[in-house]
């Protein structure tokens, strides 16, 4: 009997981190945009943007916080399959929230034009001009096979700036170590409202409410 109790003392031992940060961790929330659902039209609309936000964002929100906890419920009970099993709904839902609270910041009613600064320099040097960057991204973010996201991102090691794709809603950073600075979202739900499946004509008007203030923010916070 003594042995048993001594066996249950030890379990609990091991399993109470994982209790506690399952009772004491805050749930993910849905960030407030910082613009209007109406503002950035005519180049978003309002209805792709209120379904968009208070809808698809919503839902990655909603699901993160229901696989975290019985993540944390396999933790605390050590089941590694079931730890496994719920790898793939992280990665999407945790990818999905991740990249859409990027993706609202990076726009803005005031935007468009050229970014200036240290982050214009990094753009010449790199990708030789600004309509150069414009023009690959662009073709990048046209090319993504099914749904995805395309990237401008800052490479730490090198000190360089690089684009990437990523499928579905993979975030940058935990998939390339790339630091993401500018994400495009190339899934229908982002512009079929609006452009129907010409995604070229929403990568079009997608630069003039870019963000660059935001975007150099990144860099600068990326390069510490």
């Amino acid at each position: 009997m003594l042995r048993g109790i001594g066996q249950l003392r030890r379990c609990a031992s091991i399993t109470s981190p994982a209790l506690r940060y399952l009772a004491s961790k805050q749930k993910h929330t849905l960030p407030d945009l910082p613009y209007d659902y109406a503002a950035l039209e005519p180049h978003i609309s309002a209805e792709i943007m209120q379904l968009h936000h208070s809808k698809h964002h919503a839902t990655y929100v909603n699901n993160l916080n229901t696989t975290e906890e019985k993540y944390a419920e396999s933790l605390a009970k050590g089941d590694v399959t079931a730890q496994v099993a719920l790898q793939p709904a992280l990665r999407f839902n945790g990818g999905g929230h991740i990249n859409h609270s990027i993706f609202w910041t990076n726009l803005s009613p005031s935007g468009g034009g050229e970014p200036t600064g240290e982050l214009m320099q990094m753009i010449k040097r790199d990708f030789g001009s600004f309509e150069k960057l414009k023009e690959m991204m662009s073709a990048m973010s046209v090319g993504v096979q099914g749904s995805g996201w395309g990237w401008l991102g800052y490479k730490k090691d090198s000190g360089r700036l690089q684009l990437a794709a990523c499928p579905n809603q993979d975030p940058l950073q935990g998939t390339t170590g790339l630091n993401p600075l500018l994400g495009i979202d190339v899934w229908e739900h982002a512009y079929y409202l609006q452009y129907k499946n010409v995604r070229g004509d929403y990568l079009k008007a997608i630069w003039n409410i870019i963000n660059w203030e935001n975007v150099e923010e990144r860099l600068k916070a990326a390069m510490k």
